[in-house]
C-alpha cells in the first residue's frame, strides 16, 4: 500500500494544454488524412480488439471524437480546460496525466467488456467523457465548495453536479435515450474515479463532496 501511495515529486507542467492539443490533431489528422482510417485504428471497436489484438484501442479511443460532430470534441475540451487545470494543479501534472490516462483506459476497458456481453461487438467507441467525467469528479473531491454555472445561469456547487450528471447518465441508460452516447463509459469514469481516490489517494469522495 506505501508503493500505490507513495506520491510524485510535484510538478505543474501545464499537462491539460498537451493532452487537448493532441486531441485536437487527432481530430485534424481525421479530417485531413482521408487515405489513413484514423477512426477504425484508433477508436475501440470490441470485434477488432478481440480478432486483431489491438488493446492500444482502449486508451487511444479517448482522443478519438467524430468528424462530423464538432460539438462533442468542443464541449470535452472546453471541459477538459476548465475543470483540468484546476485538478492539474491540486494533484500534479504526473499525477494528472497518470489519473486522466487510467480512468480513462479502465472505462474503456469496462466498456469492451459490457458491449461484448451484450453483444454490441461492431460499436465505434470514441470520446474523452470518460476521462473529463473523471476530471469533473475529481475537481468535486477537491473543491467541494466550488459553484458551477450551468449553462451561465444555474448555480450548483460541484457535488451536486456530479450526482445530477450521474443521475442523468443512469436514466438515459436504462431508458435507452441519447441516442449514440456512451452513457457506461461515462458512468465507468465516475466509477473508476472513485477507486482511484480511495487506492491512490486513501481519500472518501463521499466524505470529501460533503465536507463544509
Amino acid at each position: 500500500m506505501k508503493i500505490i501511495r507513495r506520491p510524485f515529486r510535484y510538478r505543474n507542467d501545464n499537462v491539460v494544454y498537451y493532452l487537448i492539443g493532441i486531441t485536437f490533431l487527432f481530430y485534424l489528422a481525421q479530417l485531413f488524412l482521408r487515405s489513413i482510417p484514423i477512426v477504425g485504428i484508433f477508436s475501440m471497436n470490441p470485434i477488432i480488439v478481440m480478432r486483431l489484438g489491438w488493446v492500444w484501442q482502449f486508451t487511444t479511443y479517448m482522443f478519438i471524437h467524430h468528424p462530423t460532430n464538432i460539438g462533442h470534441i468542443l464541449f470535452n475540451m472546453f471541459a477538459l480546460f476548465i475543470f483540468g487545470r484546476q485538478v492539474e494543479w491540486k494533484m500534479g501534472s504526473r499525477e494528472f496525466l497518470l489519473y486522466y490516462l487510467l480512468t480513462g483506459t479502465l472505462a474503456g476497458i469496462f466498456s469492451f467488456f459490457v458491449y461484448t456481453l451484450t453483444g454490441q461487438v461492431w460499436i465505434s467507441l470514441m470520446g474523452a467523457s470518460g476521462a473529463i467525467f473523471a476530471v469533473q469528479f475529481a475537481y468535486a473531491t477537491f473543491f467541494p465548495d466550488s459553484v458551477i454555472y450551468i449553462w451561465g445561469i444555474l448555480p450548483l456547487r460541484a457535488p451536486i453536479m456530479v450526482l445530477g450528471f450521474t443521475g442523468i447518465e443512469l436514466f438515459s441508460m436504462f431508458t435507452r435515450s441519447g441516442g449514440n452516447v456512451a452513457h457506461i463509459t461515462h458512468l465507468a469514469g465516475f466509477l473508476f474515479a472513485w477507486v482511484y481516490f480511495s487506492v491512490r489517494f486513501g481519500i472518501n469522495p463521499w466524505k470529501a463532496m460533503r465536507r463544509r
